[in-house]
């Protein structure tokens, strides 16, 4: 398994995923104990090196870079989405991973991570190939009516009320997931404990839950990607 970080502000923050794939990912600016251990940055904190558009162009200018996080600059749209911004994702493809990561989102917001995501021509959007791990702001948010659409559930799959209890909007809040040989993991980190939101196990085959309208490409080795929809969102992450 590989482990992937990136680095905020002036917290230890590591976008962590650890995969068997091995990759030559960024490691630069990870502790030593962190490197021994096989983690990798995802984001350097600096640049957008690593990510793309999701389809395989640059990423947009909107995705700005500020205190060593990446957030989605939200104040110019075209139509129904933010101008040359576009969800993203990494240009490496992990396997067995895990990846811990900080978001925070602004009042109203609705975003997302997802993973096992398939790059094609057929497809348009990464949330048509991948499951997601939903980012919300579940006090304001227009979609906060379904339990398994609030912050830290598998969007639209499973997830429960009792068990999304995010740190308020403008917060930062601290996420895992693991994928280890088909077994799948979500976690929201309340203080120093650890809040199971999810765990699941996968095959080859997406089989997608009863009465979800969630229908996927799930493929082994795949990526990573940051999706946005209309509100402010900041990536972040920080070794726990």
């Amino acid at each position: 398994m590989q482990k992937f970080s990136w680095f905020v502000c002036s917290l230890i923050v590591i976008l962590a995923c650890n995969s068997s794939k091995k990759t030559s990912g960024e490691k630069t600016g990870l502790p030593a104990v962190q490197l021994k251990d096989g983690w990798e940055l995802l984001f350097d904190g600096k640049t957008t090196r690593g990510w793309h558009k999701y389809g395989g162009a640059a990423v947009g200018s909107a995705w700005k870079i500020a205190d060593g996080a990446i957030y989605l600059d939200t104040s110019v749209k075209k139509d129904w989405q933010i101008d040359s911004g576009g969800d993203i994702a990494t240009d490496q493809e992990f396997e067995n991973f895990d990846l811990k990561l900080e978001w925070k989102i602004a009042k109203n917001g609705n975003s997302g991570v997802m993973f096992y995501v398939h790059e094609d021509k057929q497809f348009n959007y990464p949330w048509e190939t991948g499951p997601e791990m939903q980012v919300l702001d579940n006090i304001g948010a227009p979609d906060n009516k379904k339990e398994n659409h609030l912050a830290g559930t598998l969007y639209d799959l499973s997830g429960t009320a009792e068990k999304s209890k995010p740190k308020p909007v403008g917060e930062w809040n601290q996420v895992e997931i693991i994928s280890v040989n088909g077994k799948l993991d979500l976690i929201l980190i309340l203080s120093t404990s650890y809040q199971l939101i999810y765990g699941m196990i996968t095959g080859k085959k997406w089989s997608p839950a009863a009465n979800s309208n969630q229908c996927r490409v799930l493929a082994p080795i795949k990526k990573v990607a940051l999706h946005y929809r209309t509100m402010e969102i900041w990536f972040g992450s920080g070794i726990l």
